[in-house]
């Protein structure tokens, strides 16, 4: 069956599509929960929401999306050795569906933490696994790959564009109401029940069409009836092997408070977004979720222009920039995007009880744009080095590193954010916003340095 998947090497095989449609439920789901985690933490009881004060809100986004990039690490660890890419994926779908389901039919905090428990441990096991089954699909060096993994990352971009646009409309319009006594009924419920579904649909059509378009690629644990204990000598690294390796670590420094910053849309900007900003557009509310889509539709527009770019640099006579150069130009936007809002924090001040003006959407909009273009300079470049450069015998420790420092990034993300609480919108973005363009210098006068570091042999 494997041999027939890959006969023809000049169209895909059908299995890509089928984990691309998979893959885009699937973040429709992280997406969607994403998108209004906030708001439902934050919302008074009564009228949907769990009534949790915004600090404690703004932490448990934090850690539940840190967590959510932890897991995968232990899953893609366990699947590896005892379970299989393809049945991992079903029972990560069924978990995160069970997940889903559980915040729709309890409306406790209760509810909600074993909801987003079975959510992250789901996570773990489908998240790394169809990414790897993705490239199982092609031999090794098969030229179709990096076109694969471009169609393979539009389905996530997909699911992340849509997400937030449906999930909004359900909680904040089309079962958002008052009642005769002005109480505010928000429809979160129905949200997260619509994420559910959708796990569920793509699980069916994943596990009806599996066997007709993966074959058995994927069954069985990568490194069933392998030995974890060679018998070879360990080797220490070489000088150059060290000094590649310690020049991903700092690298990864940078990026951990890259993602810190990034990571603030779902949190500090989401509950600014809801208080502070003027959604009304020809008298229709724009649903506070949907400013989560901003992200993905611009990565759709930038990304292909972007690559354009690169590649007619490579072509040039200087040549494409340096790795680190395009990683500190990322920095350097990620702090412009926040020193964008300055204005309009001066407008509305940070105290929702007295707020002046409130601010025009296009600076929030503006903000996401700079921030997703730094993201297109220093995230797919980032997976790119760390798979050339690290030595080969710490190749999975340091790819494990790379995606550890996501989880990092977001818990811290979600303290800094809790501070606007105590200190104010204004201060905590200034300082981020300075403090990334300041990174992104350094990290540009380093660069040089770190270049000769990874060349070393």
């Amino acid at each position: 069956m494997e041999e027939t998947l890959q006969k023809d090497t000049k169209k895909h095989p059908k299995g890509l599509y089928l984990l691309f449609f998979t893959e885009l439920w699937e973040r429709y789901s992280y997406y969607g929960m994403r998108s209004l985690l906030v708001l439902y933490l934050t919302v008074a009881y009564v009228s949907g929401g769990l009534g949790i004060d915004d600090a404690t809100a703004l932490r448990i986004y934090g850690l539940y999306t840190g967590l959510v990039y932890f897991t995968p690490l232990i899953g893609g660890y366990l699947t590896d050795r005892f379970i299989g890419l393809q049945r991992a994926i079903t029972i990560g779908g069924i978990t995160m569906a069970c997940g889903d389901f559980t915040v729709f039919a309890t409306h406790s905090t209760t509810g909600l933490y074993a909801g987003l428990l079975l959510l992250i441990i789901g996570n773990g096991f489908f998240k790394p696994n169809i990414s790897t089954l993705v490239g199982e699909l092609y031999p090794k060096n098969d030229k179709r790959k990096d076109a694969a993994f471009t169609i393979f990352y539009m389905g996530i971009n997909l699911g992340a564009l849509f997400a937030p646009l449906v999930a909004g409309y359900l909680a904040e319009t089309l079962f958002f109401g008052k009642d005769a006594s002005g109480v505010e009924h928000w429809g979160f419920k129905w949200a997260f029940l619509a994420s559910s579904m959708g796990m569920v649909i793509g699980q069916i059509i994943y596990s009806t069409l599996g066997s007709k378009y993966l074959g058995d690629i994927g069954k069985k644990p990568l490194r069933q009836g392998q030995s974890i204990d060679s018998k070879a000598p360990s080797q220490p690294l070489t000088p150059g092997e060290k000094k590649r390796t310690w020049a991903i670590i700092i690298i990864t420094c940078f990026v951990v408070f890259f993602w810190a910053g990034f990571e603030q849309a779902g949190s500090s900007f989401t509950l600014y977004t809801e208080k502070f900003v003027d959604r009304t557009v020809f008298g229709f509310k724009v649903p506070v979720a949907w400013f989560q889509s901003i992200n993905p539709i611009f990565i759709i527009i930038l990304a292909p222009i972007l690559s354009a770019l690169w590649t007619k640099l490579a072509n040039s006579k200087s040549g494409d920039l340096k790795m680190t150069t395009k990683m500190g130009i990322g920095m350097i936007l990620l702090g412009v995007g926040f020193l964008a809002l300055i204005p309009a924090v001066l407008q509305t001040g940070s105290d929702e009880s007295n707020i002046p003006m409130k601010a025009n959407m296009l600076f929030i909009i503006f903000t996401y744009f700079l921030h997703t273009l730094g993201e297109l300079f220093l995230s797919p470049v980032g997976l790119s080095l760390v798979s050339k450069v690290s030595p080969v015998k710490l190749a999975s420790l340091l790819m494990g590193v790379w995606l550890f420092s996501s989880s990092v990034a977001n818990f811290v993300a979600g303290e800094l954010a809790a501070l606007t609480e105590s200190l104010g919108y204004m201060e905590i973005f200034l300082v981020i916003g300075a403090a990334a363009i300041i990174l992104g210098l350094v990290l540009l006068s380093i660069s040089r340095k770190l270049v000769d570091m990874m060349s070393s042999t």
